[in-house]
């Protein structure tokens, strides 16, 4: 009887701890949350005086293509600091236009010292997703501490992520217009207050008759 006794307080006390492990995902909005990494990757190219240098455009081209840009890709380009070369940076601005990219005013920091005779051109991508899901690592009873299910929002954020089309905006949003159209933000009210009632015109009559 001992022996049965203890055996089942140590099946209680692993339950217990069973119940108690896991995520904890205690409040209305989910523990799992989009993360937003971003990557630079870079090119070197050679200048001659205030142009590109001869082929270089090509291989610019090739490894744009290589990159599969799309929105919320930015590009931009380091000249070593000074005033930078307006010829240097029409070269490399029409070839982005090409893959249908524009050139950011602000190049980011990348590793190593641009060298003398040369341009950098940068290539900024970020990436979203929610780490950790799913997640299933607590099961949903017992649950004496009313807790949410650890897996709770992963689906919804996952689906966010992967579909937002521009993942910096989960860190900072787009900034609005300065010049706000009111007329254009009410022409969807206007257009449903001028819409006549669906029943107004009576009912149809419709004949169940057959030809005789």
């Amino acid at each position: 009887m001992q022996r049965l006794l203890a055996s089942t307080g140590l099946l209680i006390a692993t339950l217990g701890l069973a119940a108690c492990a896991g995520t904890e995902n205690r409040g209305v909005e989910s523990v799992h949350q989009p993360v937003v990494a971003r990557a630079d990757y870079a090119l070197d190219l050679t200048t001659t005086g205030d142009r590109l240098a001869e082929g270089e455009a090509v291989r610019l081209g090739g490894w744009l293509a290589s990159m599969k840009l799309g929105y919320g890709d930015r590009l931009s380009i380091d000249e070593g600091g000074g005033y930078g070369n307006p010829g240097v940076r029409e070269d490399i601005a029409q070839e982005a236009a090409r893959h249908g990219v524009l050139v950011s005013d602000v190049a980011p920091v990348t590793v190593g010292v641009v060298a003398p005779g040369t341009a950098r051109v940068i290539v900024t991508r970020s990436r979203a997703e929610v780490p950790g899901c799913p997640d299933y690592s607590r099961v949903s009873q017992p649950n004496f501490d009313a807790h949410s299910s650890s897996n709770f929002g992963c689906g919804l954020n996952s689906n966010l992520a992967a579909m937002v089309a521009n993942p910096d905006d989960l860190v900072r949003g787009q900034d609005g217009a300065p010049i706000q159209d009111y007329g254009q933000g009410t022409k969807a009210i206007n257009a449903y207050r001028a819409a006549k009632p669906t029943g107004s015109g009576g009912l149809k009559s419709e004949s169940t008759g057959g030809s005789n």
